[in-house]
């Protein structure tokens, strides 16, 4: 009977210091899964937000009527839109301010600190614009008027931070950056007009597309134009300065009904 008492005791106490070994190696098992997963999301948050930044280039280009946004504004943007609660409103000039309230509920760490606490510091945007780098197209892309600072990447830097007393998060440093390039102004033509306007430019340009200002001003000479109908037979002096875009000419028209 002594010797089954004894027994017992010796299990009870090995499956203690077995559950007190385990422990040691699951708790911050537990605690550090599920942060890792928070780290993911964030990383995924940030990408998205380098797209949203690359695709506000794309519309609001050095061309267009609204002109580019800063930095400044598109952070302040992505902020509230993407790093704050996730049922935030879009709205203009909204701020994502740093309290419990606008900050996403899943962002915290085991000790219910938020792992970005201060948006201004943990969320920072950066855009740049750069030029083509063929140099015929550069070429041709100024003598039509066309911007060249067309490629415009968006970058999204987001400061995480550290877990105290769970090694190693406590001085990880994790920094996530994510960045999306797009082409902002493709060259479209906005229209036959649009299409006129760039080809004709000034005119007397002799590297221009169409230098034709000079063969005007000479074809409005009488003897000129007198000179060029003789020669042309009785025909009408060519239209020296003309650009439809819409014309299509009478050898390019396959004649389907005969």
């Amino acid at each position: 009977m002594i010797e089954t008492r004894r027994l017992r005791t010796r299990q009870t106490g090995q499956s203690t210091v077995e559950f007190v070994v385990l422990s040691l190696v699951l708790v911050p098992l537990l605690l550090i899964v599920p942060l890792i997963g928070k780290y993911m999301d964030i990383a995924q948050s940030t990408a998205v937000a380098s797209r949203y930044v690359a695709f506000e280039g794309a519309v609001r280009h050095s061309s267009s009527t609204a002109g580019w946004k800063s930095d400044g504004e598109l952070a302040t943007e992505v902020r509230r839109r993407f790093f704050s609660n996730s049922d935030a409103p879009i709205k203009t000039n909204d701020v994502a301010g740093d309290f419990n309230a606008h900050s996403n509920t899943l962002w915290f760490d085991h000790r219910g600190k938020p792992l970005l606490p201060k948006f201004v510091d943990n969320v920072g945007v950066k855009t740049t614009r750069e030029s083509m780098s063929q140099p015929l197209g550069a070429f041709h892309a100024a003598s039509l008027g066309l911007p060249q600072d067309n490629l415009y990447t968006g970058r999204v830097n987001v400061a995480v931070a550290n877990v105290a007393a769970l090694k190693p998060f406590d001085t990880l440093d994790l920094s996530i950056s994510r960045l999306t390039t797009l082409l902002a102004d493709p060259w479209a033509a906005q229209g036959s007009a649009s299409i006129k306007s760039k080809i004709r430019n000034n005119g007397w340009d002799p590297l221009g597309p169409f230098p034709y200002k000079p063969l005007e001003v000479l074809g409005g000479n009488p003897v000129v134009g007198l000179a060029l109908t003789l020669f042309e037979f009785g025909a009408s002096p060519p239209n020296i300065g003309l650009v439809d875009p819409d014309r299509v000419p009478a050898d390019r028209v396959l004649d389907a009904y005969p």
